[in-house]
């Protein structure tokens, strides 16, 4: 079993792998400013009391943050999302983490930079918004 930091609950990390973990503390080093912006917001229960881990392996994925409780991704894409191989792979990166159970909200940076109200109101609307069991946030 691979370790799972302060936890044993195999769900949690749906199944990472151990080079994804090592690979999530580097990322949580070399964070974008778009990211650190968002995670002054998201920190310490801080968005409508939910917790929130970032750069949080998810089986072969890292996610930027991800909501335990509410099964919901945060991802914040910069312009190399606009590439249209990079594009798809998003497309099917959240297509899995869709097929998992796992709900994924996709904000640019520039989303976050200049307009963090909208962006923390559509968090908060898929945080807060009743989810059917096992469908993740919604939204």
């Amino acid at each position: 079993m691979a370790y799972l930091g302060k936890t044993n609950d195999r769900w949690f990390f749906y199944g990472a792998f151990p080079e994804t973990f090592r690979l999530s503390r580097h990322l949580r080093r070399v964070s974008t400013p778009a990211e650190r912006l968002l995670w002054g917001v998201l920190r310490n229960n801080s968005l409508a009391g939910y917790k929130f881990r970032r750069q949080h392996p998810v089986r072969e994925y890292i996610v930027d943050f991800f909501c335990p409780e509410k099964e919901l991704v945060i991802e914040i894409d910069g312009s190399i999302h606009l590439n249209k191989e990079v594009e798809k792979s998003d497309l099917n990166r959240t297509a899995e983490l869709e097929r998992m159970g796992i709900t994924v909200l996709r904000f640019s940076n520039d989303q976050v930079n200049n307009d963090l109200e909208s962006v923390k109101q559509r968090i908060i609307e898929a945080l807060t918004s009743p989810s059917p069991p096992g469908e993740g946030a919604g939204g």
